[in-house]
């Protein structure tokens, strides 16, 4: 461990350990707080649970996705009692994100390391609500393949549409000031699903399709690799918890904010499958067919992902800014960046094949073995046993998922060119 004492820490010349933002940032309410943590978790990964339950059976599937929820909320907490506890020190420097963090423990390799994986991660949540958001509008414009103005697809042009309008939202410098964004993206976002979960009860009662309750092994390590990806929102606990204005109720407001996505994913997962058994496609609402109703939701979900979109950048630019910018806002290179985030968008050929490469070792290793082996390295001295080996299973557990998922990612990308 190289961990940072306050004076090494505040002495280091390439600006680490400087606060993102000079001036103290407006705080929080709890509701807000919540509306932040619904949104910063619920994502475009929700639409396969249906697809993962057809895979997993769903009594394993359900099994899987609270586990998986447990362990995240778990993680989560992991994040903010150490830093809380490295800031009790007197003197350290503010920690504002989970880069910090790294740095703070493990130097200038833990904070790169951290940094590449939060990049990564956060950057591929985009670029899938981009792809979603334009391969939708185009869907339910035309068909997507039909080339318009100077060659353009519609979803080309749906994308490039969105984008002066991205550059708007992501102009906006705190996540307080995104909250009530985030309020209204939360609201059309559960009518939505809640639209896709009525729908799905009426057609089971219709057509009751046959079910099964557990599916074979080896789909195991892709329920888990799916719920991990569905639970995407690690990255913007410690920006979370610092903008929260009653600190001492975060863990709370969190944990209440986890149940009920939680019982949300696992209902709208359950009723998925239920509604159309092996029929269940890849993304649940291409099986509503053509209509009103499947538009509007539809609709709906592109609404929420859009404006989803600027919170989850949030701690892309908190790694730039600090890194290029000496820690201070910086319009230009937060425009540069949606920029290139649309233009992976537009180039990714199979973004589903992308997405579960970087969920499966990226989104495994931050979710599960930083947060634990930070917290081990930390707490050690004052750590039971107890305590100790849980810490340690866990990191055990995220290595061998990461190794395992990574493997049969690549593996599915190669298959088509072998």
């Amino acid at each position: 461990m190289v961990f940072q004492n306050p004076e090494t820490t505040s002495s280091c010349s390439s600006q680490e350990d400087i606060p993102l933002l000079s001036n103290k940032p407006p705080l929080s309410s709890k509701f807000k707080t919540f509306a932040n943590i619904f949104i910063s978790i619920v994502g475009a990964g929700v639409l396969g649970l249906p697809y993962s339950f057809k895979k997993t059976g769903w009594i394993m599937g359900l099994l899987l996705l609270f586990t998986i929820a447990f362990l995240t909320y778990h993680c989560m907490m992991l994040l903010v009692r150490t830093r809380r506890k490295l800031e009790s020190i007197v003197g350290f420097p503010r920690i504002n994100s989970f880069g910090d963090l790294g740095y703070a423990i493990c130097g200038p390799f833990g904070k790169f390391s951290i940094d590449a994986m939060v990049v990564l991660s956060q950057g591929g949540f985009c670029v899938s609500y981009l792809i979603f958001i334009s391969t939708t509008l185009a869907y339910l414009a035309s068909d997507a393949n039909q080339a318009l103005i100077f060659g353009f697809t519609p979803k080309v042009l749906f994308l490039w549409g969105c984008f002066p309008f991205q550059l708007v939202l992501n102009a906006i410098p705190t996540l307080t000031h995104l909250a009530p964004l985030s309020i209204f993206a939360d609201a059309v976002d559960i009518a939505a699903k809640g639209a896709v979960m009525v729908e799905d009860v009426f057609v089971f009662l219709e057509n009751r399709p046959p079910l099964k309750t557990y599916g074979d092994l080896s789909m195991f390590l892709y329920g888990i690799g799916v719920a991990v990806y569905a639970f995407e929102g690690i990255g913007m606990v410690l920006p979370l918890e610092t903008e929260a204005k009653d600190k001492e109720k975060f863990g709370g407001v969190l944990g209440i904010g986890m149940l009920v996505i939680s019982l949300l994913f696992g209902a709208f997962g359950a009723l998925g499958y239920f509604a159309f058994g092996e029929e269940t496609q890849g993304i649940i609402t291409t099986n509503l067919g053509p209509g009103m109703m499947s538009a509007l939701v539809q609709f709906g979900l592109c609404i929420n992902l859009f404006f989803t979109f600027p919170l989850m950048m949030n701690p892309v630019y908190e790694v730039f800014e600090r890194r290029l910018c000496n820690s201070k806002y910086c319009l230009w290179l937060r425009w540069v960046l949606v920029l290139g985030v649309s233009l992976v968008a537009l180039c990714v050929p199979n973004f589903a094949d992308f997405l579960s490469l970087v969920g499966s070792s990226v989104c495994v290793m931050l979710s599960f073995v930083f947060p634990a082996m930070f917290h081990y390295m930390v707490f050690k001295e004052e750590l039971g046993w107890s305590f100790m080996v849980q810490d340690w299973t866990i990191v055990i557990f995220g290595f061998v998922i990461a190794v395992t998922g990574t493997w049969s990612s690549i593996v599915d990308i190669l298959a088509p060119m072998s």
